[in-house]
């Protein structure tokens, strides 16, 4: 899709990108094999076999989910702000991770539109493509609302 504005930015705990910048600046993400007692390996694959195991959520660790999504533009002649807020957390009583709830239900709710047929676009298709469809995004929003992922919509005119 042609959004030449469009920007993404993850949030971790602070001091997460300075510890990235230190691990790429040495090397741990290269691709090219280097040669360790006689081995050859790939930086990256060590450092995903080191880090991944420490990254893992544990078994009933819980854990949050915030997102914001901000659309500005022109509607009906008046510069209109949609603004998506989420705030979702672990299920205690599914034992569901929030972002198994936000991610894992995002997708359930695309393969029911399919199986529905409620989409029908051939070949590749981005998630983008689904919110083509104001009925498809409807539908995406309330398969999550009916599993308690729950995003607030505020809407405003700005200047």
């Amino acid at each position: 899709m042609k959004i030449p504005n469009m920007i993404e930015k993850t949030l971790r705990y602070p001091g997460t990108v300075e510890y990235m910048k230190v691990l790429r600046a040495c090397g741990f993400f290269d691709k090219k094999e280097v040669n360790v007692k006689g081995r050859k390996i790939r930086p990256l694959d060590l450092t995903a076999k080191l880090l991944f195991p420490k990254w893992e959520l544990k078994k009933g660790e819980k854990e949050f989910t915030i997102m914001q999504i901000s659309c500005e533009g022109l509607e009906n002649e008046k510069n209109i702000r949609y603004v998506y807020d989420l705030f979702d957390v672990y299920n205690d009583e599914t034992n569901t991770s929030s972002m198994a709830r936000t991610t894992g239900y995002t997708c359930t709710a695309a393969v029911n539109l399919l199986a529905e047929n409620l989409y029908t676009h051939k070949g590749i298709s981005p998630p983008e493509y689904l919110g083509i469809s104001t009925n498809n995004f409807k539908f995406i929003l309330k398969y999550l609302s009916q599993r308690g992922v729950e995003y607030k919509l505020k809407k405003e005119i700005i200047n």
